[in-house]
């Protein structure tokens, strides 16, 4: 049985990928690659920072933007083509297998259940990453994105049913027989069921837009007091079902509620803003903020869960506008020894 380390555990580096569609940003990509150097300068102001770009065009661009930044020797590029650039999802979930060596797990990509052909070369980013770690890769065969699951390295695994049980991820595949499955590639004893997702996730609900583990025992959770709200029920469901959880463990959970921003729209579309979208780097905690005023409160509420890390904001108006952000675009690559 292998297990995913926390993400607060120490990392070697993190995988991102350089924002290059104009499809995905219609009408501010060059906004939200300014909004993406930022996270990256911020990245490597704390540990390696692996970049796929797209081309040698972007790859030149990129080396003159890193050579600016104060540690842009920390940052390392790589040529490999990709149809769009959530690492979070396409990249793999690396985990320790006995007696702690690193092991990529290469999950089947499909887009999110078949809603964005192509995708094709997403789903070989994986094994691309594994291959440029020097890690061994498992291809289990399951359909899974890395967004879809947040754990707390000691056996509890949260996760959403509106995605994990998706027939058209894994048509057939029952809710025992997969929680057997995160058992054994993830060391997941403990599932900790929660229902649906905010309003404009096109990905169907992935949990690390709601909920997420600060530290063992920690759920920091999502929500929206303002009944009128389209994400208020599904908000309110999610706190009434982390109430009834208790961890890994047997320990009661500690809950934390983190506000959502005041909404935001592009062409009359909600997107998918949140604050529980942050990354946990090593030495910081990345939280995408929006413009809103509840910017502050949640980095406010955030900074006291993370002690020895500071929390830093990531203008992310742009970001999201490809119905994505911090988290969607990282992948921490554990350090090479047992955390």
């Amino acid at each position: 049985m292998y297990r995913m380390p926390a993400e607060w555990e120490p990392h070697a580096a993190t995988w991102v990928a350089w924002p290059h569609s104009a499809e995905t940003w219609p009408g501010c990509l060059a906004e939200a690659q300014a909004e993406f150097e930022k996270l990256v300068a911020e990245l490597a102001q704390s540990e390696e920072v692996q970049v796929l770009v797209q081309d040698a065009s972007l790859r030149e661009h990129v080396e003159r933007l890193a050579a600016r930044l104060p540690a842009g020797d920390r940052i390392h590029l790589h040529e490999l083509p990709t149809d769009d650039v959530w690492m979070r999802d396409i990249g793999p979930t690396f985990v320790r297998g006995d007696p702690g060596e690193l092991i990529a797990i290469d999950w089947t990509f499909n887009a999110w259940g078949g809603k964005y052909p192509p995708w094709e070369r997403d789903d070989a980013v994986a094994s691309r990453v594994a291959t440029l770690s020097g890690v061994p890769r498992i291809r289990p065969g399951l359909v899974l994105e890395g967004g879809a699951l947040d754990v707390d390295g000691e056996g509890s695994l949260l996760a959403t049913e509106s995605t994990l049980l998706d027939p058209k991820r894994n048509p057939g595949l029952g809710r025992a027989e997969l929680e057997g499955r995160l058992r054994d590639l993830l060391g997941a004893t403990h599932v900790l069921w929660l229902g649906e997702g905010i309003e404009g996730d096109d990905t169907g609900g992935h949990v690390d837009d709601i909920a997420r583990f600060a530290g063992p025992g920690v759920v920091v959770h999502a929500s929206e007091p303002d009944p009128g709200d389209a994400n208020h029920a599904p908000l309110a469901d999610l706190a009434a079902r982390l109430h009834e959880k208790r961890g890994a463990v047997s320990r009661p959970l500690r809950l934390v509620e983190l506000p959502m921003p005041e909404p935001l729209y592009a062409e009359g579309e909600r997107l998918p803003a949140s604050y529980a979208n942050f990354y946990i780097a090593n030495h910081a905690v990345l939280v995408p903020v929006f413009g809103s005023s509840r910017d502050e409160s949640a980095l406010e509420i955030l900074q006291p869960l993370f002690p020895g890390r500071a929390v830093v904001p990531i203008p992310s108006r742009h970001l999201v506008r490809g119905l994505g952000s911090i988290h969607c675009l990282t992948q921490q690559e554990p350090a090479r020894r047992r955390a």
